[in-house]
């Protein structure tokens, strides 16, 4: 005979199944209006699974997207201070869709694109389209129309700080020009979204910071541009310089860490570290070792690594330097490791007509 306990609980029960089946329903409906990932678990990894996306060039940056790179048809803003590896980043993104066979174009704002650079981290110099424009409505303009084209991949703007309105352009130095660059990029930005979506082209803005004045509390910083980029972008990443890389007296490159403060298609704040080797570029292989012995793909003993029970260098430079020699293991351990992660390699989406 049941009790008045077993009755509270049977109705406490059907109310907590009540409610279940009332926020399901309110989470299918709000995926079929607004597509899917609009909302989700934070603990949900297969949320995004199906999303298109160029590898970044580092296996834990990656990883840490939730998606295994940079998404497509989607704005993303790389932000950080000066010398932190923000053009590095985008460059590798460039490189990674030129692999895939995509098209790629940089918007070279600030005039300052090195090609002997980024033929070093694998760009298809020759095969990138690129503009150095005047004013920051011309710009815009040309990623409107590349956008538009269908035909483009990814499409880097550096920087957000370099695009120069004309009417601060025509006037005198010195001259009040109060909110132009800010009304510029909301403009642009409302009219290029469904575009960008409807295109599947990655537009990557890289940015510069900048410091409120007169803050007392809280962070200072700020980024240029107003704040409409920070609204309609679905991924902003964070990179800072951490560390500077010695080989005995010699500063040979920076340790890099990047922050995810905003992810519209994976949970967000993941954090990770990998190495900007100058003249190279991200080091794949130092982070290949960094997530492999992490997962326990990579046996360290002392300073010795091995991998698969053999020992592939004394220290982590010399492992570091057998995997850029060896491509085959290096591939090898990249494979194990994506799996592992749940970021497997997906197939090349080029957004180029056939």
């Amino acid at each position: 005979m049941a009790t008045a306990k077993d009755a509270k609980e049977t109705k406490e029960k059907d109310v907590k199944d009540e409610k279940r089946k009332a926020l399901e329903l309110a989470l299918s409906q709000i995926e079929k209006q607004y597509g899917r990932g609009s909302i989700m678990r934070m603990g949900d990894r297969e949320v995004s699974a199906d999303i298109p996306v160029i590898p970044t060039g580092s296996v834990s940056l990656d990883a840490a997207l939730g998606v295994g790179g940079i998404p497509r048809g989607r704005v993303i803003e790389i932000f950080g201070p000066e010398s932190s590896g923000k053009t590095t980043l985008a460059l590798h993104v460039i490189s990674e869709s030129q692999r895939q066979k995509g098209v790629a174009a940089f918007v070279d704002a600030e005039h300052a694109l090195d090609p002997i650079y980024a033929g070093k981290l694998g760009v298809n110099v020759e095969e990138l389209l690129i503009s150095q424009p005047d004013t920051g409505e011309q710009a815009l303009e040309i990623v409107e129309h590349l956008v538009r084209s269908n035909a483009v991949d990814v499409i880097v703007i550096d920087s957000v700080a370099a695009l120069t309105p004309k009417a601060e352009i025509d006037g005198e130095m010195g001259d009040a020009q109060m909110g132009l660059q800010a009304r510029l990029m909301s403009q642009a930005l409302r009219k290029l979204t469904a575009a960008i979506s409807k295109s599947k082209t990655s537009v990557i803005f890289i940015n510069q910071i900048r410091q409120k004045i007169g803050i007392m509390f809280g962070n200072p910083e700020t980024t240029t541009g107003g704040n409409a980029l920070k609204f309609y972008a679905s991924l902003r990443l964070d990179i800072r310089k951490k560390d500077s890389i010695k080989e005995g007296t010699d500063v040979i490159g920076t340790r890099t860490k990047v922050r995810v403060v905003k992810n519209k298609v994976a949970p967000p704040f993941k954090e990770t570290e990998f190495d900007i080797i100058y003249g190279e570029g991200i080091s794949k292989e130092g982070d290949l070792l960094d997530i492999g012995e992490k997962h326990k793909l990579i046996e360290k003993s002392g300073a010795w690594y091995s991998y698969k029970g053999e020992r592939i260098g004394q220290g982590r430079e010399n492992a570091r330097k057998y995997l850029k020699e060896n491509h085959a293991a290096a591939k090898e351990l990249e494979g194990k490791l994506r799996e592992a992660l749940g970021i497997g390699e997906k197939k090349p989406a080029s957004t180029a007509k056939q």
